[in-house]
């Protein structure tokens, strides 16, 4: 398939600032992989001067496969393909000493800031650690130093997350670790306060592609910025009308800011859409366009319309769940369509719950995203503790996890008291549970548990020096006792066998990593985001509409489609309807075929019955493409018949088993 002019126009287009507006379906990403191979093959830079930046490591992985596909030979060798993230850690792994850290710095995730925060908050509930957990993370976002912060700060609530924030930072620096927002915010403050630091960076990017450019955050915004300098060489992709994440920090608002910032700024809009039918389209176009724009566009496409969308007005959650298990059920038999091009979306995930019970009752198989991550996994995250102290013997959080992990006879008291006398003899945990002096003044039992283990991370860490890294994460699994004290939780062999699997993997993630330390690669798995587990396979989809973004599907049914849900009663009351309008409009444009949108008309809440109302979105849906329940009653009829009858021969299946 050949450029159209639009995409032809984006790609040619080199020199100053340029926004791609694109469209659902428009052929965003094969526009950057075609723009990456005219910037190469046309010498206008090579590809080690050539940063593509994306939102997941999903994402980048599949754009480096594509510009692999696109240029052969070694014509991209080194380009860089990766995330805001990992560009950051990049930053930081060569301006360490600048942005005052050493050398093998540990990166903190959400769980090892969580547990920090709770340390620095004694008695604070639960609840309350997350929500100062969220604001100190929303400070990062917005770029902001401790002192800024403060200065910042008007209400009461503020200035204690402010203070909460320096004391975080001070410790973080002690344990020579960044977070996941500092990867950001302190390339950021170090490129905008250091111009030797900035001149560098911008030799070795000479053009920079950041694709859904809606989704950054003000930090993020700050980079791109820095790094274009005054020339301002950059293709930014983005869609204002797929902007869903303001709930964490990205700021749509962006895209109206490069205008501002680059008044010399080329807008080009991409708008045949290649995925759905025109009837989708239609429904698409006239439910965003409720919502401001600086930029207004109208998706087409060269297909046909397709058949209309159908409403379903449903008794419950449990018969809206009924009548979509039985229609995939049916247009799977009937027409032969695979389990995979099918996806159910809701709002929040405890709408799968109906769903998934359905699916079971047909046989019907499904995946759920949004499980346990892989990274989640406990075994692994134990794993991933022993392998950060391992390569950072300064890193605090790995410490204290590792040294439960597996349970040794050392408890909280124990560590309560080595760490009253790190701090006093200003050593990192690590260094002081392997002083004689200080564990002398520990109770025997425990002095002996903290030698023991001391002397298992110093014959890893002699290990790491000789072995490749996905030998010593199998050593690692065995000489720390993990995979003993696996066996001793798993009631099954069966259950043995699985989580074993899990850290088998883990090991595997490491092979062919040349020449990489176990800190960097440890520094690479944290930068990992959840939506990097594997392909689920011939399976319907149950998903949140927020987790279908950059998907597409045959068959696509949105549930739950009452007010106070969709919109959400939250987005409501905090006036933010025009998200919760983006949102439904992501979920539309997931269609390639054909679109069902349900809603119940009663709910159990709170052990009593509640009526509900529509979503107020249908009266934004042009009425000519819907297909509501009783409209046509002879079409209705004939329906029923066929899908009765395609059920009956599915009992008669069943009951022949």
């Amino acid at each position: 398939m050949s450029l159209n002019p639009q995409q032809r126009a984006a790609v040619a287009h080199c020199d100053g600032p340029l926004l791609v507006l694109a469209g659902a379906g428009s052929g965003k990403t094969r526009v950057i992989v075609e723009k990456i191979a005219h910037l190469i093959q046309s010498g206008r830079y090579p590809a080690k001067r050539i940063a593509a930046i994306t939102f997941t490591n999903k994402a980048a992985r599949e754009m480096r496969e594509r510009v692999a596909r696109r240029i052969r030979g070694d014509a991209a060798d080194g380009l860089t393909i990766c995330t805001f993230h990992a560009l950051g850690l990049k930053i930081l792994q060569v301006e360490h000493e600048k942005a005052g850290l050493r050398r093998g710095f540990s990166i903190f995730d959400s769980d090892d800031t969580l547990a920090q925060l709770k340390d620095l908050m004694p008695g604070a509930k639960p609840d309350a650690v997350q929500a100062m957990q969220s604001l100190v993370s929303n400070i990062k976002n917005a770029g902001h130093s401790p002192d800024e912060a403060q200065a910042i700060a008007r209400s009461a609530r503020e200035h204690e997350a402010a203070s909460l924030y320096a004391r975080y930072q001070k410790r973080l620096s002690a344990f020579n670790a960044v977070d996941l927002d500092d990867l950001i915010r302190l390339p950021v403050q170090l490129l905008e306060g250091d111009g030797d630091a900035i001149a560098g960076w911008r030799e070795r990017i000479g053009y920079l592609l950041v694709d859904e450019c809606q989704d950054t955050n003000d930090a993020q915004y700050r980079l791109l910025k820095a790094l274009a300098g005054p020339k301002a060489n950059f293709t930014c992709v983005g869609d204002d009308d797929q902007s869903i994440y303001a709930w964490r920090g990205a700021n749509p608002e962006n895209l109206v800011q490069l205008g501002q910032d680059y008044p010399a700024l080329e807008v080009v809009k991409l708008e045949q859409n290649y995925r759905c039918s025109n009837r989708v389209l239609r429904a698409a176009n006239a439910l965003i366009a409720n919502n401001p724009h600086e930029h207004p566009k109208t998706l087409w496409s060269a297909q046909a319309d397709g058949e209309r969308i159908r409403v379903w007005e449903c008794r419950d959650a449990a018969h809206e769940a009924e009548r979509v298990a039985g229609e995939i059920h049916f247009l799977h038999t009937a027409r032969e369509a695979p389990w995979n091009e099918f996806c159910v979306l809701f709002r929040g995930n405890h709408q799968s719950r109906a769903l998934e019970k359905a699916m079971q009752l047909l046989r019907i198989p499904y995946h759920l995203s949004g499980g346990t991550a892989f990274l989640d996994r406990g075994e692994v995250k134990d794993a991933l503790s022993w392998l950060r102290l391992v390569a950072n013997p300064d890193d605090d959080a790995a410490f204290l996890r590792a040294v439960q992990s597996p349970s040794r006879g050392v408890g909280a008291t124990t560590l309560a008291k080595l760490a009253e006398m790190a701090q006093h003899a200003h050593l990192p945990l690590s260094r002081a549970a392997e002083s004689m002096g200080l564990l002398k003044q520990l109770q025997p039992r425990a002095a002996n548990a903290l030698g023991a283990f001391t002397d298992i991370v110093r014959g890893l860490r002699a290990d790491a020096a000789r072995l490749p890294s996905s030998e010593l994460v199998r050593r690692l699994n065995e000489k720390s006792g993990l995979l003993a004290a696996l066996r001793e939780q798993c009631k099954t062999e069966e259950l043995f066998r699985i989580r074993r699997g899990n850290l088998d993997e883990l090991a595997d993630w490491f092979e062919g990593a040349r020449g990489a330390g176990p800190g960097e690669l440890a520094a690479q798995l944290a930068l990992l985001s959840h939506a990097d587990k594997g392909d689920p396979g011939d399976q319907v989809r149950l998903m949140s509409l927020h987790a279908a973004k950059g998907l597409e599907f045959r068959y696509v049914f949105i549930v739950g489609m009452d007010d106070n849900t969709l919109p959400h009663e939250a987005s409501l009351d905090e006036g933010r309807l025009d998200e919760e309008r983006r949102l439904l409009y992501v979920g539309i444009t997931r269609a390639k075929e054909q679109l069902w949108l349900s809603y119940s008309l009663e709910a159990q809440r709170w052990g009593a019955k509640l009526r509900l109302a529509p979503s107020r979105f249908f009266e934004e849906l042009p009425a000519a493409e819907l297909q509501r329940d009783g409209a046509d009653p002879v079409a209705d009829a004939a329906r029923k018949q066929e899908r009765a009858t395609a059920g009956f021969a599915s009992i008669r299946a069943l009951l022949g088993d």
